[in-house]
């Protein structure tokens, strides 16, 4: 069985593809950032409560945007599993092609998922530590990435700088203008973010020439995406998909 891993700058999300669509996942904090003999312990306990035992995985796939984390995870499950996990980053080949040579392998994964995946122009949101979207051309080309502060990254900084505002609870208020100190968080936070995410759509979009299907994925996608008619398709799923495509176009 193939067990994809994805580390993220907030999470590492491990996924199991047990066949004809079913995937199971979970999600361990990515900070601290643990040592070898550390993720060791930690992931040598984690697939019992899923049903899985160690045994049952001769396949790893791992995509990574954070360094220092890197090959501490990759030594730890080869120890863990006795088989050595196969790396994916920018230059790892697929049909997409992309001209930078500092584009992150999440958002490389995003852009392989949703050619893949999506037929025409797409964009990628992802609603990570930071917020970025990605345009894929109908043949695979990337077209460009914009890249902005995460809700959550923006609601922490505004908290850590201020005396009297403190987290809120990410959800739509009753109005635009709030009444008290969290209605009007949420508004400045849900409605602000919204009219950015749908204006970048729109001005894609234009700058392109075309409309795109536009995927949402990351942590606060199943919040946002419910509220906007611009988004088509809510995958929390969809960087871990870009993983495992990437894995099977290059091991098949």
């Amino acid at each position: 069985m193939l067990l994809a891993v994805n580390i993220g700058n907030s999470n590492i999300r491990f996924g199991v593809f047990v066949g004809k669509g079913e995937i199971v996942t979970w999600t361990l904090n990515t900070k601290p950032y643990r040592t070898e003999d550390e993720c060791f312990a930690k992931f040598n306990s984690m697939y019992e409560p899923f049903g899985f035992s160690k045994e049952d995985f001769d396949e790893i796939v791992i995509g990574s945007v954070v360094p220092p984390l890197t090959s501490a995870v990759k030594n730890a499950l080869e120890r863990i599993h006795g088989c050595e996990p196969y790396l994916v980053d920018r230059e790892t080949p697929s049909p997409v092609k992309h001209r930078s040579k500092q584009i992150g392998t999440d958002l490389y994964a995003n852009a392989v998922a949703a050619h893949q995946l999506y037929s025409g122009h797409k964009i990628v949101i992802d609603f990570g530590t930071a917020l970025t979207f990605i345009g894929i051309g109908p043949n695979g080309q990337s077209l460009g990435v914009s890249i902005g502060p995460g809700v959550d990254t923006s609601l922490r900084c505004l908290v850590d700088s201020t005396a009297q505002l403190h987290a809120i609870e990410f959800k739509k208020p009753k109005s635009v203008l709030g009444q008290d100190t969290e209605s009007c968080m949420q508004s400045g936070f849900v409605n602000g973010y919204l009219s950015m995410i749908e204006g970048m759509i729109e001005r894609i979009n234009e700058e392109i020439g075309a409309k795109s299907t536009v995927i949402a994925t990351g942590g606060l996608s199943g919040v946002f995406s419910p509220l906007t008619d611009k988004i088509d398709v809510q995958d929390q799923l969809h960087t871990l998909k870009g993983i495992v495509e990437l894995y099977k176009f290059n091991k098949s």
